[in-house]
């Protein structure tokens, strides 16, 4: 696992593809947990990017992610891209990972997407705080621990109208006995 700093050359760059392009996007995932919940490693960097926008520029796209130096399948990336399924990338000189989404876990979140300083200096395109705790409960839901700590973080954080919200859209989605499930778990370590 690495500290966030370790992934700012990555991001950038894979960005920086985003943005010449004109693909909406934003980070999500652990990187994001540092910034609404608490610090803490991780081990990939998760985007979410708009999937029409990709698929309008899918060859630009992956020629841009050659240049750039990433590895990844371009048969892969163009079956993941149509069909709305998660790829991967490597950065080999740094040795990390990308998960690219194309597509929304929360309907909508790429417009409710927030600028917020990742790095120093650096303000990035991140999921909402609201989207960022719904995104965790979906993946509690499909079997992530890692996700249930992360919930709890970001829900301590969030003000009395966002907690309304997330409410609501966990009732919605039928996830409201899980959120009252992972919130009443304790994060302290037992013996």
């Amino acid at each position: 696992m690495f500290p966030i700093e370790a992934f700012r050359g990555t991001v950038e760059r894979f960005i920086g593809i985003l943005k010449s392009l004109e693909i909406r996007h934003h980070l999500t995932g652990g990187v994001v947990s540092v910034v609404w919940g608490e610090p803490r490693m991780t081990q990939d960097i998760d985007i979410v990017i708009d999937r029409v926008a990709a698929i309008a520029n899918i060859e630009r796209l992956l020629n841009e992610i050659q240049s750039a130096g990433y590895f990844g399948d371009d048969q892969g990336i163009r079956n993941a891209i149509h069909s709305g399924k998660p790829f991967q990338l490597l950065d080999p000189v740094a040795v990390l990972k990308l998960d690219v989404y194309p597509r929304e876990l929360v309907p909508g979140e790429l417009s409710r997407s927030v600028l917020a300083e990742v790095f120093p200096g650096s303000s990035i395109a991140i999921v909402s705080r609201l989207d960022a705790a719904l995104s965790k409960l979906i993946w509690i839901r499909r079997g992530s621990h890692k996700s249930r700590h992360d919930l709890r973080q970001i829900v301590r954080r969030l003000s009395k109208e966002e907690n309304d919200i997330l409410r609501t859209q966990a009732l919605q989605l039928d996830l409201a006995d899980l959120l009252d499930s992972v919130l009443a778990e304790s994060d302290e370590v037992s013996e």
